[in-house]
């Protein structure tokens, strides 16, 4: 056994940035992870020579002085990071079956106006009022900012639904698909989903869009780099699968393989409800059991890894979200199955050098848990023995869904199949295994502007020294999982102020 100041559980984002954190104040760290590759959502794999990312396909907010680029200058991975900026004219392209134009998301509120009013010219003031209550809503949450100020949020903010805010600015309803055609990077849901998580989503995105060249598993690379450096430690295949309780206090966690883990702190960077089980929920209390348990989760995805033959496919600097129809609207992941898919994302894989042609591409489209009902109860990770082993008839479903989003593709992407060398595939119970997210799910909890406090999960626990960090604290992707990390570190530490201080003396 072995005494530590900090038990971190989960080598994801979260997991890695809190971690860092508590290092460089001089804490001793270890980072347990059940798994054999580091960085959760940040995981890459590679097929045939080709690097393909499992969640992290481009990242906003990295150009100089911006959010994401002062907290990652603070966690001393800023100047070791590949990156490629997105086409500043059209970082994502949006479009669909019933029309035929293509809108272009620009890099740059006064260019991100200007794309749009060439195919909506008498809405110019809409557009306008679009981005100024965007950096308005934003500027309302102190940490996307890095500004001091209270940890509490106004209810009228939080509750206003994006839907709500559409109509409000205009009547014309394909320039209000447009403007959440990226809603993929959110799970958008008419009845439920806030403006503040649409903006604090695209905003990032809107000032800098980037991909990460040979993939974002960089990131996990450069954190565990710098983790190791301030004398913590990362180790994997270190399942947790219980806690030691007394006097509402964790003494010790224990892993599959009968190790034992003491510590001052314990940080939970898995599953919140999986935390709950393993913890147990007799010391939790009762309300916030019933609300954890009473929470859904966003739907997960199907995705295929392209290998592209050479020089057959030219490399786009920007990512495509095409959808069946403008008037689904959002809610395209509650639609029928047999509308499947009605929308997805195409994304391309970048290696750094001057590319005409693409090599690897991923497409990315909902699929709902209970699809795979018949194979819930397998688990396919490397270390089990029916590893790859699901059967024919797991194949057979992949394969016909991979028919049928290829057929969806070649509307947008013409004689795709002549193109391709080899195709991969992967279904939420891929994620659920490999990355460890309930059901496969992309974000976490779904957000809910009618209940919004609902959703808000303390990054402290009623257990005295058990910390939560995560996609489900505040918000999710690679910027609020990162705020959120930052959330939890300073509560473990001196308060944000203390910790701003630092972030913002690191730029100097």
């Amino acid at each position: 056994m072995k005494q530590y100041d900090t038990v971190i559980i989960g080598s994801g984002l979260g997991g890695l940035v809190t971690a860092v954190i508590l290092a460089k104040e001089g804490q001793k760290v270890i980072v347990l992870e059940k798994n054999n590759q580091f960085g959760g959502n940040l995981q890459t794999f590679t097929r045939n020579k080709t690097i393909f990312d499992t969640g992290v396909h481009y990242i906003g907010g990295l150009d100089l002085g911006q959010n994401l680029y002062q907290y990652f200058t603070y966690l001393e991975i800023m100047p070791h990071l590949k990156l490629q900026k997105l086409d500043e004219n059209c970082f994502d392209q949006i479009s669909f079956d019933d029309v035929e134009e293509t809108f272009c998301l620009a890099q740059g509120y006064e260019n991100f106006i200007q794309q749009l009013v060439k195919h909506f010219p008498k809405e110019e003031k809409a557009l306008r009022k679009y981005c100024q209550t965007i950096e308005k809503i934003c500027d309302a949450f102190p940490m996307y900012n890095l500004k001091k100020g209270k940890m509490t949020y106004d209810d009228d903010i939080l509750s206003i639904r994006l839907v709500d805010f559409l109509d409000e600015i205009t009547d014309n309803q394909l320039l209000k698909s447009v403007l959440v055609g990226n809603n993929f990077l959110y799970v958008g849901e008419a009845e439920t989903t806030p403006l503040y998580v649409h903006a604090l989503s695209v905003n990032s995105y809107m000032k800098s869009a980037w991909r990460c060249i040979d993939g974002g598993s960089q990131i996990a690379k450069q954190l565990i780099r710098v983790l190791k450096k301030y004398g913590g430690e990362v180790v994997k295949y270190q399942e947790v699968v219980g806690f030691k309780v007394e006097n509402q206090s964790i003494k010790s966690c224990t892993t599959k393989d009968g190790s034992i883990y003491l510590a001052d702190n314990f940080v939970s960077n898995i599953n919140l409800n999986d935390t709950i089980r393993l913890v147990g929920e007799q010391h939790f209390p009762k309300p916030f059991n019933r609300r954890i348990n009473g929470l859904r989760f966003t739907p997960s995805v199907f995705s295929l890894y392209l290998v592209l033959k050479p020089e057959s496919l030219p490399y786009f600097p920007y990512n495509f979200y095409h959808h069946q129809s403008k008037k689904n609207y959002l809610n395209e992941h509650l639609l029928d199955t047999s509308q499947w898919p009605s929308v997805y994302i195409a994304t391309f894989t970048a290696n750094g050098k001057k590319q005409q042609w693409a090599e690897g591409m991923t497409v990315m489209t909902y699929m709902d848990y209970e699809e795979l009902a018949e194979w819930h109860k397998t688990v396919n990770v490397s270390t089990n023995d029916n590893y790859g082993k699901r059967g024919m008839r797991y194949e057979a479903f992949k394969k016909r869904k991979t028919n049928k989003l290829l057929d969806e593709l070649e509307k947008k992407f013409p004689l795709i199949r002549e193109k391709i060398q080899h195709v991969y595939t992967s279904t939420p119970l891929t994620y659920r295994d490999f990355i460890g997210s309930k059901n496969g799910n992309l974000y976490g909890y779904v957000k809910d502007a009618n209940a919004p406090m609902k959703t808000f999960i303390s990054a402290k626990t009623k257990l005295k020294n058990l910390f939560i960090t995560g996609q489900n604290v505040r918000m999710h992707g690679v910027l609020g999982v990162t705020i959120g990390a930052f959330v939890t570190g300073s509560e473990m530490l001196n308060g944000y102020d203390e910790l701003l201080d630092k972030v913002i003396a690191s730029q100097k």
